[in-house]
């Protein structure tokens, strides 16, 4: 199997790429840090394409990503596997991680729904992830699901996520501000923060 690649370009921009094949999924993916929004997005599973995109426009990140998974299956390993590569990238594109924010958290309401994301660039892998048992799903897919997805980005991304779902009735509503969430926390943790200028966000200077 590949491994991750950076991608160095003359605009200086935070990009990787990977192509990474299993028994299970094939996905290729490539990712700008530093985009505008873009997307174009198809791994055979709508509703994981539409949450993929709105996380890309709220994190203002470019993704490009093609996946063929068992979806005959179930969708279990086409997200979890799609988790993993978006993880992998977004830690081999944030490089030595000089200057970055590192820390963001954002609240997203949605109708009668409200969601938390918080997290950490700290190359510390640890998930927090809190819901109501009877959490509803969307409807065609499990909740379950969306917790595996933050698990695996978590521990690829090797960073501290927590989330959580204050209140909601709607699966679909829930979910979605889930990743909007992640999209507005990521996209302020990976954000070049003036003050750190040249700077490590680390009193250990190593991340």
């Amino acid at each position: 199997m590949s491994t991750p690649t950076l991608i160095d370009n003359s605009d200086n921009q935070r990009i990787a790429t990977w192509v990474r094949n299993t028994a299970e999924t094939q996905i290729e993916m490539t990712l700008n840090l530093d985009g505008s929004g873009k997307s174009s997005i198809d791994t055979g599973h709508a509703f994981l394409d539409h949450m993929l995109t709105l996380l890309t426009l709220h994190g203002s990140f470019d993704l490009t990503l093609k996946a063929v998974g068992d979806l005959e299956v179930d969708a279990h390993h086409t997200v979890e596997d799609v988790a993993i590569v978006l993880g992998e990238l977004i830690r081999i594109a944030l490089g030595d991680k000089i200057g970055i924010t590192r820390y963001g958290h954002a609240y997203i309401p949605m109708d009668e729904t409200l969601t938390r994301v918080v997290i950490d660039l700290g190359n510390r892998p640890y998930l927090t992830f809190i819901a109501a048992e009877d959490t509803p799903s969307p409807a065609n897919l499990p909740f379950s699901l969306v917790e595996e997805f933050f698990r695996a980005l978590s521990n690829h991304l090797r960073s501290n996520i927590h989330a959580e779902v204050f209140y909601g009735r709607d699966g679909h509503h829930i979910v979605e501000s889930l990743f909007k969430s992640l999209a507005r926390a990521l996209r302020v943790a990976v954000h070049q923060d003036p003050f750190m200028q040249g700077k490590l966000p680390s009193t250990k200077e190593l991340l």
